[in-house]
């Protein structure tokens, strides 16, 4: 299960530091994106968080305030826009050492 949570820069380190220093949220797939470099409007930074559903419940408990859950259509296109910038890397670094 995927989500996709909204940190403004203002809460980003603050965030970033709650994520990795909880115990169940460490072990998860995280990924932190700047909006910007994701070709997205809003300033700030996008948290994606890949983990079973009681992680994701655990996630929105640790961050609560300090950050916002994309809604459904948000986050598709987040999720759309880090897969295609991580099919475009793999291609790329299959060019060098292919």
């Amino acid at each position: 299960m995927k989500a996709v949570f909204f940190i403004s820069s203002e809460s980003y380190s603050k965030c970033k530091n709650a994520v990795y220093d909880d115990d169940l949220l460490s072990k998860q797939s995280i990924n932190f994106r700047e909006s910007k470099a994701l070709g997205m409007k809003k300033e700030g930074y996008y948290l994606e968080i890949d983990g079973s559903e009681d992680s994701i419940a655990h996630a929105k408990k640790v961050l609560g305030d300090m950050a916002e859950e994309a809604d459904k259509k948000e986050r598709k296109e987040v999720l759309n826009k880090i897969e295609e910038q991580e099919n475009s890397a793999a291609q790329g670094f299959g060019k060098i050492f292919g």
